[in-house]
């Protein structure tokens, strides 16, 4: 296992990203079941959990120290600009702006961690 002292300090901000992101995802999904309506369209619902898990996934990938955390990081950051774009397009209102706000972070976080493999 990697220790925390060796990881890049990039490294280190993909692992803070992945965490905001599956922080923030969940926390929204609780918003918008709350919200209904479009809010709680199941597709809806069910890409912001696929990218909070895919985060929690990239991130413990990156800890471990992982040889396939390229892969797990560059399927994180196709999940979060879809969830970032679809987060946008719901409304301007602060819960959805934040949780598109650290999509979009974390999506540029992994991007870079993917490499060539993006």
């Amino acid at each position: 296992m990697m220790s925390h002292n060796s990881m890049s300090q990039v490294m280190r901000q993909c692992v803070k990203e992945c965490a905001d992101c599956h922080e923030v995802c969940a926390e929204t999904v609780l918003h918008c079941l709350r919200m209904g309506g479009n809010h709680a369209n199941p597709e809806h619902i069910r890409l912001l959990l696929d990218c909070g898990q895919i985060c929690d996934t990239s991130k413990d990938f990156l800890l471990r120290g992982s040889d396939l955390h390229a892969h797990t990081c560059a399927a994180c950051a196709e999940v979060c600009q879809r969830c970032a774009d679809d987060c946008n397009r719901m409304s301007t209102e602060s819960q959805m702006k934040r949780c598109a706000d650290a999509c979009s972070r974390c999506a540029e976080s992994c991007q870079s961690m993917a490499g060539d493999i993006a």
